[in-house]
């Protein structure tokens, strides 16, 4: 900890935190405007201070001098993330920049003041780039270490060199930052800086310790940290401009292909590879178009040209893919195409299978897949992904192959083995109660009822976890229980369940069961004889939308064929919805 401070400028924005809140989530800064921590202001908008308002107040005491105040939860990423324009405003007039906290960051005063005619210059020039790029509002100041320019920027002050001493003097011990340690020396009958940085460094650091010792060479004037510059992130992104408009599939092809290479050796000239791809257009009209592409691996350059040309063929022929309705065609043809890595990662840095999973086998199938995307489109080789849901065609969802396989919908959490491990009969013996059904566990015989598994009739399993300790709800309320089904049929048949005196078995509004089922009649088929049974399972779903709503109950059967099949009754009308292996 020797040597002389280094000259530093800091720029500081005032009340960040509430700016921030402007920024990101459109707050009126003008308004009387808090940002809570832990129930207490940590800052507050000029308009809150003029009501009396200051940090460290409670929430209650707040609102009590300014009704009309406006609360805001403290967010640490919604600073950083509004703050990081700012700082790109300020490398584009300065070379290396250390963000101190959001809302100050700092750079050495020596280069600028150099180049841009003086440390009052310097200092001019970037709070105008800041205001003029960012439209925010901020201070400069110049001192000797970053402790004492953060104290001259909220003056805007620039300090002479060599002065720094002195201008720390007069200031109070809570500029320290640290409320125990004010509290403590203020107790003591030090008041100032300047008193404090006058006792023996000693002395100090045997009575207050290393953290102390630290703030005592601050109160000094003696802050010899070397600035902590961050590198700017490189620029990435590719942009190709056509001086005529892009309105055909196969010139949009041909410069899908070009600019992929180009991103491609841009990202290998870091070292790093494409995860997420972001494709951005410009129409002759000014149409902005932009969509991400997400990828469960690493981007070849082949991989990029062939979604960039999916996209640009889905825009332009006006085609999504799915056989679903038709989005509009832009008005005019691309004029730009910008490509943009919104996710990267070191080419080394995907982490590979235990089980040859990056062996020559899966390199040989992806590559035949993808050339077989290539030809057809990225529908054309798909793979399933479970998720959550309550019925088994809520719980798959088909991705084209090489897409992030993420679920569509938040799944359960896991089982324990057994109940997890398969059943090659999932359907118990006759259950003659509609308010609870029985589930038999790993290997039950149709016929054989057992406890492993309680359903009640509202829907929602609890599993038996341990002795007198039972496992957390599973988040799909009226979810069938594992198994599940080996073929879930695209379109449901119609059925027909009768008792076993021949009438149609009937489901309540309250779950309530006519009749054991007997016999089951699937389309024109001939009836089979039902020797086990199990639910309902009621699903009310979207009853807040009447146009969307649904209700139904579903039941597990088994035949005496042996089959076994799940089955839904809705409207009075009974389906097929799944079949048992």
């Amino acid at each position: 900890m020797s040597g002389e401070p280094q000259r530093t400028l800091l720029l500081w924005c005032p009340d960040w935190p509430v700016l921030a809140a402007e920024i990101v989530d459109g707050v009126p800064a003008t308004d009387p405007v808090v940002v809570l921590h832990a129930n207490r202001v940590i800052a507050c908008s000029e308009r809150a201070r003029a009501e009396g308002i200051r940090r460290g107040l409670r929430r209650r005491e707040a609102q009590g001098r300014c009704p009309h105040l406006t609360v805001v939860d403290h967010d640490p990423g919604r600073d950083v993330r509004a703050f990081e324009p700012v700082v790109a405003a300020v490398e584009e007039v300065v070379a290396g920049v250390e963000v101190i906290r959001p809302g100050a960051c700092a750079t050495a005063a020596r280069g600028p003041s150099r180049y841009l005619g003086g440390e009052e210059a310097a200092a001019e020039r970037i709070v105008e780039h800041v205001a003029q790029s960012c439209a925010v509002e901020s201070q400069a100041g110049i001192a000797d270490g970053v402790f004492a320019a953060g104290l001259a920027a909220r003056e805007g002050r620039i300090v002479v060199p060599g002065g720094t001493r002195e201008f720390l003097a007069a200031r109070p011990v809570e500029a320290l930052g640290r409320p125990a340690l004010a509290d403590l020396l203020r107790r003591l009958g030090v008041r100032t800086l300047g008193e404090f940085a006058a006792l023996p460094a000693g002395d100090v650091l045997a009575r207050f310790g290393f953290d102390g010792a630290l703030a005592h060479r601050l109160a000094g004037g003696r802050d010899d940290r070397p600035l902590a510059v961050r590198q700017p992130p490189a620029d990435l992104t590719v942009t190709a401009d056509y001086d005529e408009p892009v309105d055909r599939v196969d010139a949009a092809a041909f410069a899908a292909r070009m600019l992929a290479e180009r991103l491609h050796e841009r990202l290998a000239g870091y070292g790093l590879a494409c995860t997420r791809l972001g494709i951005e257009a410009v129409t002759a009209h000014g149409q902005e178009l932009h969509r991400v592409w997400r990828h469960d691996g690493l981007l070849t350059a082949a991989a990029i040209a062939d979604r960039v040309r999916w996209q640009l063929d889905g825009w332009l022929s006006g085609s999504n893919g799915r056989g679903g309705t038709r989005p509009a065609r832009p008005t005019a043809g691309i004029v730009r195409l910008r490509l943009v890595p919104d996710g990267v990662l070191a080419q080394a840095g995907l982490q590979p299978g235990l089980w040859g999973e990056t062996g020559e086998e899966r390199e040989r199938a992806h590559r035949a897949l993808s050339r077989v995307q290539g030809i057809l489109g990225p529908e054309a080789v798909v793979t399933a992904v479970l998720g959550g849901g309550r019925s088994p065609a809520d719980q798959v969802r088909l991705v084209p192959w090489g897409d992030e396989r993420v679920p569509a919908r938040p799944g359960p959490p896991p089982l324990p083995p057994a109940a997890a491990s398969p059943s090659r009969a999932p359907v118990p013996a006759a259950s003659p109660s509609p308010a609870a059904s029985l589930v038999p566990g790993v290997g039950a015989a149709p016929g054989a009822a057992s406890a492993s598994v309680v359903v009640p009739a509202g829907g929602g399993a609890r599993r038996r976890a341990g002795r007198g300790r039972a496992a957390p709800e599973p988040p799909w309320p009226g979810r069938i229980p594992p198994p599940s089904p080996a073929v879930v049929l695209p379109t449901p048949l119609p059925a027909d369940v009768r008792d076993a005196a021949g009438e149609p078995v009937v489901v309540s509004a309250r779950l309530a069961v006519s009749a054991a089922p007997a016999r089951l009649t699937v389309g024109d088929g001939r009836p089979a004889e039902i020797t086990g049974w199990a639910g309902p399972w009621p699903v009310d779903e979207r009853w807040w939308a009447p146009a969307e709503a649904r209700r139904r109950a579903r039941f597990q059967v088994s035949l005496a064929d042996g089959a076994a099949l799940l089955l839904a009754v809705e409207g009075g009308q009974w389906l097929v919805e799944a079949i048992y292996d």
